[in-house]
Formats: structure tokens, C-alpha cells, sequence
């Protein structure tokens, strides 16, 4: 593979989380370090890209949709690299609209802004470097403040960030925050790590195991069950099919046997605030 151009700063000889998750998408802004870790991963837990190519599916098919009802403005916490795949490449063909890409990590930050920039996005689109644990400097970013109107409905999406928050973060403080800022009509998507009660045993070893590993880095993985994910939608009427596994929510291709292993790994839903 031919490496990518690096943005000026960032170090290719340590591999980075979100490149390592693009080269799970089949993207192409990683390096060999970064493909080396991402495959000791896969030894620990085999489903890892699989189950990202299915968060990323369930994040393509709620961009389309929310673009087909009308809605225009999209905001994605925890981006990371938008590549293989990403908003910005959904919207591109429905223009006039705006996205906003949000990542505290300063090498997502990077390879967004050479992305967006070699693809002349810069008019619409925009990466705000905050961390979604301080929702008002994300709202007060002068970014945010051009592209985001927030009187008007926005796609909010959460796509596998929320189990990087611990009870010490308060996500359902959190989210409420985020949702009380969104207009009616807007839209909140979200994806969240689980182990199912119908889980395979030996799968859902492999998955707690991958869950312990990170438990003592900077970005320890929480697990969730649907009761306690829930509560995050405050109330609002969830989308057909409602909680769904990733594969299952309004599918356009039959699901390989494969990516069909993931179900009892993940939720995702999709909420509307009500007028």
C-alpha cells in the first residue's frame, strides 16, 4: 500500500487510534505501524473490523435518510479520520448542507483538515478539535458557530464514542446537554459496544477481553446493555425499527454471515425530537 501524505507534525513511527480505525474500515490514511497494532487487535478480538464496517454501514444509512427528510446539518463526535466512507462524502451530492467533524485527538484533528482541504470542503465542512466532554466550547467554536445553525434540525451523531465514557463522565448529564441544544426535528444517532445475553460464549469472551485490555490506557471502553442506553434518547420517538442491532436497522443489502456475527455486540437507534 502507498503510504499517504502525513499533515506537517504528526508522528507515523506510533500508531494512532484513529487510523488504526480507518485501516479497520478498509481506509486508506494509515501507515504500517498503524496496520501492525490494528492486527494484534484482531488476534484478541476477530470481530473488530467487522463490526466497524457495520457501525460505519449504520452511520451511512441515518446520513442518507436524515438527507432524504430534509435535514442539512450534521455534527459527528468522535470522527476520527473521515475517510472510507465518512459525512462529508454522503453530503457532497446533496449540497447546499454543512457537516461539522469533532475529535480531541490532535492526529484526527491533522488528517481531517488535509482531507477536507484536498477535497475543496472547507466552504461546508469543518473539524471543531474539542473533546465531546465540553459540549459549550464545541457549541461556542467559531467552526461550529459558522457552519451549525442550531434553530434549525441537525443530525447529531454519537458512532461508537459514548463507551468511551465512564460514570465519572455523567453521560446522561452529557447528553442531555447535546439534546437540549438541537432543535425540533432534529435527529440523535448513536452506537454503543454490548454483550447480549444471546452473545456466543466464546465470542463474547473475546469481546470482554478487548473491553479489559483498554480498561488501563487513556480510552478505557464501557459496556452497555439497551436499558441503560435508552434513557439518552430523553424520551424521543425512536425511529423504525427502534433499538436495533447494527446489521438490522433498515437494511439495504442482505447481511453476510460475517458482519451478521456482530448482532449481539451492538446497539444502534435513532431519535427524533418531537415539536
Amino acid at each position: 500500500m502507498t503510504a499517504p501524505d502525513a499533515p506537517d507534525g504528526v508522528d507515523v513511527e506510533k500508531p494512532s487510534a484513529a487510523r488504526i480505525y480507518d485501516w479497520y474500515l478498509g481506509g486508506s490514511q494509515n501507515w504500517a505501524v498503524d496496520r501492525e497494532f490494528g492486527k494484534r487487535v484482531e488476534k484478541v478480538w476477530p470481530l473488530i473490523r467487522p463490526i466497524s464496517r457495520q457501525n460505519r454501514a449504520f452511520m451511512n444509512r441515518v446520513v442518507r435518510a436524515a438527507l432524504d427528510a430534509g435535514i442539512r446539518q450534521f455534527v459527528d463526535l468522535g470522527s476520527g479520520v473521515p475517510t472510507a466512507g465518512n459525512v462529508h462524502e454522503l453530503v457532497r451530492d446533496r449540497l447546499p448542507a454543512s457537516v461539522v467533524y469533532v475529535d480531541y485527538e490532535p492526529v484526527a484533528a491533522a488528517h481531517s483538515r488535509v482531507i477536507l482541504d484536498r477535497e475543496d470542503a472547507g466552504e461546508w465542512a469543518g473539524i471543531v478539535e474539542r473533546d465531546i466532554r465540553d459540549p459549550e466550547a464545541i457549541f461556542a467554536d467559531e467552526i461550529t458557530e459558522r457552519l451549525i445553525d442550531w434553530a434549525q434540525p441537525v443530525c447529531l451523531l454519537m458512532i461508537t464514542v459514548l463507551h468511551f465514557l465512564g460514570p465519572g463522565d455523567r453521560p446522561d448529564e452529557l447528553v442531555a446537554t447535546y439534546r437540549d441544544r438541537l432543535a425540533p426535528g432534529s435527529w440523535l444517532a448513536v452506537t454503543h459496544g454490548t454483550v447480549r445475553d444471546d452473545a456466543p460464549p466464546e465470542r463474547a469472551a473475546e469481546v470482554r477481553a478487548f473491553v479489559d485490555a483498554y480498561r488501563d490506557t487513556s480510552n478505557p471502553a464501557y459496556l452497555r446493555s439497551a436499558e441503560e442506553i435508552r434513557p439518552w434518547f430523553g424520551g424521543w420517538p425512536l425511529l423504525e425499527p427502534g433499538m436495533s442491532t447494527l446489521p438490522d436497522w433498515r437494511p439495504e443489502a442482505p447481511v453476510s454471515e460475517e458482519d451478521g456475527e456482530v448482532r449481539p455486540f451492538a446497539w444502534g437507534a435513532v431519535g427524533v425530537k418531537p415539536s
